[in-house]
């Protein structure tokens, strides 16, 4: 399993309605995933805004290889990552991330 951690600040037209738009299509894309046979279970996928600021954490969790590429070709998410690098004025960071422990 493989983990990522996908950081940004909303910046381009940070509005209520731009705001609610943009959670709008963070469910969009998450929807896909899970509605993709070949991703189901194989593709996790969180997000999480600090609640004072516009910062945004989306944490990817991919199963193998074939997942991470088979997403990657999916077209909504060439639109999701398009979309990421609109609102975030093209600074988005993703950092491989390793898991150490979790609860149950």
């Amino acid at each position: 399993m493989k983990h990522f951690m996908i950081e940004y600040e909303f910046k381009n037209g940070a509005t209520e309605d731009s705001i609610k738009a943009w959670h709008q299509e963070i469910g969009r894309f998450i929807k896909a995933i899970d509605a993709d046979p070949e991703l189901k279970g194989r593709i996790g996928y969180r997000v999480l805004k600090n609640r004072d600021d516009g910062h945004y954490f989306h944490l990817a969790s991919v199963a193998d290889e074939d997942a991470q590429k088979t997403l990657q070709s999916r077209d909504f998410f060439k639109h999701y990552s398009a979309m990421t690098r609109q609102v975030s004025g093209g600074e988005v960071t993703a950092t491989p991330i390793e898991m150490i422990d979790q609860t149950k």
